[in-house]
């Protein structure tokens, strides 16, 4: 049907403002940009987990009648404020995560209402959820994260990844707060950008989503919607896989072809991740290819520079090999 409205300037939402509330508009772009990003670089990472478990089912469960189904990685939503419940859209239109695989914990269990009906359990229990998943996003206010840590200090796996989009609380304090080194905390910066005003398209996330255009303006590693994560964040959700392959005792070599083909290798001459694009130097030629890598504290990649911070910032080739797997995975029809 057509907005009989469209091309009517006084029906518009910005005919109200005035000359200084207008110099604001850019920040709902940027507020809209955010969620987006955030949400679509979520929902990539657990693309890329579930890729793994997925392809490693095979070798790791070698004479199990384990079903690819039950190698699905189980993802926890705590929280279902706005972004909870903008996190949880992507993740069912995106991250290739069944509606079974996913759990939420809320004091609003009403609240997703809709994601019950497509098979998503929603309870009020944070304990439960943490001691379930293998991923779990934090989704609460700052002003409850001292009591949602309480809820979950003990009852994290230490293989559990804990990703928090609670703002204003580093990833330092974060870990001391959960007794828990598994932590990804995406940083956001904002970067001067003719065409941030992309993001005042995102009024609809599901739709938002199919269009290549804002895949590409969210890519972590470009700057084309003026919100960037950073490289430290793509070193973080590597480091994570080779943890989840360590946590599963895969041999050193293993791991790296395996991270190799999630990435979604297209030429022969593609530049690969190596031992020393993870590790020091000393440490690889102390270790054989059948020993798993010793386990990465994501708390330390994420403040510290590391050998992969320092080989991404060097190799193009495999910024763009990261990028082109970014949409791939979100854009696969691009």
């Amino acid at each position: 049907m057509a907005d009989i409205s469209g091309d009517l300037g006084s029906f518009s939402f910005e005919a109200e403002l005035t000359e200084e509330e207008k110099g604001l508009l850019h920040l709902r772009a940027r507020s809209a940009g955010l969620t987006f990003c955030g949400c679509a670089h979520a929902a990539f990472l657990c693309k890329l987990v579930q890729s793994l478990r997925r392809i490693k089912g095979p070798a790791a469960d070698r004479g199990s009648s384990a079903s690819g189904q039950d190698r699905d990685v189980c993802v926890g939503i705590l929280g279902m404020g706005h972004v909870g419940k903008q996190l949880l859209l992507a993740l069912l239109e995106k991250s290739g995560v069944k509606p079974s695989h996913i759990k939420i914990s809320s004091r609003t269990p009403e609240s997703a209402v809709e994601a019950i009906k497509k098979g998503v359990e929603c309870f009020f229990d944070n304990g439960r959820l943490a001691a379930w998943a293998d991923v779990l996003f934090l989704c609460c206010l700052p002003s409850d994260l001292h009591k949602v840590c309480a809820d979950l200090h003990s009852r994290l796996s230490k293989h559990c990844l804990v990703y928090s989009f609670t703002s204003g609380v580093p990833v330092t304090r974060l870990a001391r707060l959960l007794g828990h080194d598994f932590i990804l905390k995406p940083q956001y910066d904002f970067v001067a950008c003719g065409t941030a005003d992309v993001w005042l398209s995102c009024t609809h996330l599901t739709t938002a989503l199919a269009d290549p255009s804002l895949i590409e303006a969210s890519c972590p590693l470009t700057t084309r919607g003026g919100i960037s994560v950073g490289l430290n964040w793509v070193s973080a959700v590597l480091y994570s896989l080779l943890n989840i392959c360590t946590s599963t005792g895969l041999g050193s070599s293993d791991a790296l072809s395996l991270i190799n083909t999630v990435l979604k290798e297209k030429s022969p001459h593609a530049v690969e991740l190596d031992a020393l694009s993870f590790i020091s130097a000393s440490q690889e030629a102390s270790m054989c290819t059948e020993e798993p890598f010793p386990w990465i504290s994501l708390t330390d990649a994420q403040t510290k520079e590391t050998p992969l911070l320092r080989f991404l910032s060097s190799s193009t080739p495999m910024q763009q090999r990261i990028s082109a797997a970014y949409r791939c995975m979100l854009c696969p029809a691009q």
